[in-house]
């Protein structure tokens, strides 16, 4: 795949033996034997419909989940009915963590396109972890990353003006695409300008807004939900110190 070619998050795709993410998600670090072990505890590789909830907030906690293609997003419910986005989640990425502490989900997670996850029933992983301490530590890598995506947002919008945050974000959704080995710069968002502001506490007009004033600078080319970074230096020098540490923070919770 050249730079240049044109992905949309669809079309991400993760295996487990075979796994072009394997960096990413939970597989990281173990030996073959291991691999299979844990392959035999998946439950179940399922499709998740666009719209179609992963699970809700109260649910019990029955299993994890690894993302193999499209893209959820993960969302609290404010005391009117509101709903108020904390992350969205892409390929090689577990969703189902929240649960661990209480048994019960702090959050919802919805697909936002035609998904395909890897269910992966706690109990049974919870006791595969005590016999393979690389998959354990592997676990505690991953929550510990969550933690500091959370304290990394809260960041972001308690003290960045507006456009820090949108470049931040952008940013974010270009390195977390590249890792994938796709290409930085020129990606199809599957999430809408509303979830976009809902999550970077803006209004939809700010986020329009700004998409211009960006492409009137240079800085992107923006066609619908088609984004291409001209300028990724220049994006970067505006989004200041949060390009580093805060390009992760919109990953699921």
């Amino acid at each position: 795949m050249t730079d240049n070619q044109v992905i949309k998050l669809s079309e991400l795709k993760s295996h487990c033996q075979s796994c072009s993410l394997y960096d990413l998600c939970l597989p990281m670090g173990l030996q073959s034997g291991d691999l299979d072990r844990l392959d035999n505890v998946i439950k179940l590789r399922q499709s998740v419909n666009k719209n179609n909830y992963l699970y809700r907030l109260g649910e019990p906690l029955k299993s994890v989940y690894a993302i193999r293609s499209g893209s959820f997003k993960t969302y609290l419910t404010n005391p009117d009915g509101t709903e108020q986005i904390v992350g969205f989640a892409l390929p090689g990425e577990l969703l189902g963590m929240d649960a661990i502490a209480d048994n019960k989900h702090t959050c919802s997670v919805k697909a936002l396109e035609t998904s395909n996850v890897c269910e992966i029933p706690f109990e049974r992983l919870e006791s595969l972890a005590h016999d393979i301490p690389n998959l354990q530590h592997q676990l505690f890598r991953l929550m510990s990353k969550e933690i500091q995506q959370d304290q990394n947002l809260m960041l972001l919008l308690a003290q960045m003006p507006a456009e820090t945050r949108l470049a931040s974000f952008l940013l974010g959704m270009s390195e977390r695409l590249n890792k994938r080995g796709y290409a930085a710069n020129e990606f199809n968002l599957s999430m809408s300008r509303g979830d976009i502001a809902n999550l970077l506490g803006m209004a939809v007009e700010t986020i329009s807004r700004l998409l211009s004033h960006f492409q009137e600078d240079g800085l992107l080319k923006v066609e619908r939900k088609h984004i291409t970074i001209l300028k990724p230096d220049e994006l970067r020098k505006l989004a200041n110190h949060c390009a580093s540490s805060c390009s992760d923070s919109f990953q699921a919770s």
